[in-house]
């Protein structure tokens, strides 16, 4: 959520903001106006409660010197029905502005590039080289049939489309990279492992910037309990702290966590969807991290370093986006992603975004640190970054690991997890 003191006295730049984000910018005309009328009603407000008190005194006064004090006290019985009257105004406009903060996205960084579409994302940098094949590579939908790892059919006829069934070496391959990855960031990276609940209640869906926006692409429960399933370890792993404040020496805190991730919004059919490419339902290994303000954007470069050595240790090739102002999320400042590549579908497969969110999801969460002893508490910046996602890692290791004789080499990290040499 936006300070709302920088709304009022940076509006430009908010505005300018806003816009680069695609925002609806009728919602801060909205809040301005709403925020305006608000102060007119407070100080109406605060001057009829000032008389009240005034005269309330001067008919104690009229009282004890047994004067008629009647129609005094007529006119304030109508002044604090007015005072009644104009608090209940404040409060629905409060509500406004409160709904309005909520459905504010993040502003972006200067230092993101300012654009509309994914073609506007600037491509840093790339690692590795693309495997040159002396056969045709099959994409993995073909190879995890015919290895019977994957099962699409069963999957959907358990849960419907979207929904996989992984078997034998292609469940332990989840399994075996969910592990390796986790004892990565704790072991080398220095984050703490956390295991968070699925289920998620609406106040910590609305700290992290799902709700109220993406509602209809969560799944939700539907007796009442206001529980969503989780649609990334993200959530619960953030609101860990909502409504804490945090002591500076414990700062920065890094927190790793495997989830099972469950989306509605998957995409229409057709080659971008096939297979793993989206899925409503799949796992991922994420990073998250709490830091003092003026740390968080050198924590965002070494977030990105732990993603990154993760698929350098699969020894896969990869190039890292910096997202423009029009492709980045509704709660982020600054975005990098990590595509993979995967030559079966020869395509550029997202596995990894790492987002600085500044004081946003803080603020929404009441997240807080105090800087010192004694100091007045401040709102933290929070991080986080796929460490990474399974689907596509997983299409990208079996199409760039494919042997001519239709068997999958295991990555010699996996090796020890996987306890066997390939698929096949």
């Amino acid at each position: 959520m936006l300070d709302p003191k920088l709304i009022r006295s940076e509006t430009d730049k908010v505005r300018l903001g806003l816009s680069n984000k695609l925002a609806d910018l009728s919602l801060l005309d909205e809040f301005l106006s709403l925020d305006e009328n608000r102060r007119k009603l407070l100080r109406e407000v605060e001057l009829l409660k000032a008389e009240r008190n005034t005269v309330s005194e001067h008919i104690a006064q009229m009282k004890k010197a047994k004067e008629d004090a009647s129609s005094e006290i007529e006119r304030m019985r109508d002044v604090s029905q007015n005072i009644k009257a104009m608090d209940l105004d404040v409060a629905e406009v409060e509500a406004r502005l409160s709904e309005i903060a909520f459905s504010m996205p993040n502003l972006p960084s200067d230092t993101v590039p300012i654009g509309k579409e994914p073609a506007d994302n600037v491509v840093l940098r790339t690692w590795g080289d693309k495997r040159e094949f002396d056969f045709t590579p099959k994409p993995h939908w073909e190879l995890g049939t015919e290895l019977d790892i994957l099962d699409f059919e069963r999957g959907s006829k358990i849960a419907g489309s979207g929904f996989i069934l992984y078997k034998g070496l292609g469940a332990r391959l989840e399994r075996a990279l969910i592990n390796f990855m986790l004892d990565v960031h704790i072991h080398k990276h220095g984050y703490n492992e956390v295991f968070p609940p699925y289920l998620i209640n609406a106040k910590a869906m609305t700290g992290t910037g799902q709700l109220p926006k993406f509602e209809e692409d969560m799944y939700r429960c539907d007796k009442g309990d206001d529980l969503y399933l989780d649609p990334t370890a993200e959530v619960p792993v953030t609101n860990i702290y909502m409504d804490e404040i945090l002591e500076a020496e414990k700062l920065p805190l890094y927190l790793t966590a495997y989830s099972a991730c469950f989306r509605r919004e998957a995409g229409s059919a057709g080659k971008d969807t096939r297979g793993l490419l989206r899925v409503h339902q799949f796992n991922k290994v994420e990073m998250v991290k709490f830091v003092r303000p003026e740390t968080s954007y050198e924590e965002l470069e070494t977030l990105l370093d732990n993603a990154e050595e993760v698929l350098q240790m699969l020894n896969l090739p990869y190039r890292i986006l910096l997202l423009c102002t029009g492709d980045m999320s509704f709660s982020s400042a600054k975005t990098y992603d990590i595509e993979l590549y995967a030559p079966g579908v020869d395509q550029w497969l997202e596995v990894s975004s790492c987002s600085n969110f500044e004081e946003f999801q803080a603020r929404r969460a009441n997240i807080r640190y105090r800087p010192e002893a004694g100091a007045k508490p401040e709102f933290i910046h929070t991080l986080n970054g796929s460490g990474v996602a399974l689907p596509r890692l997983v299409v990208s290791i079996m199409e760039n690991y494919q042997q001519a004789d239709g068997t999958i080499l295991v990555p010699e990290v996996l090796k020890p997890y996987m306890r066997c040499d390939k698929i096949g």
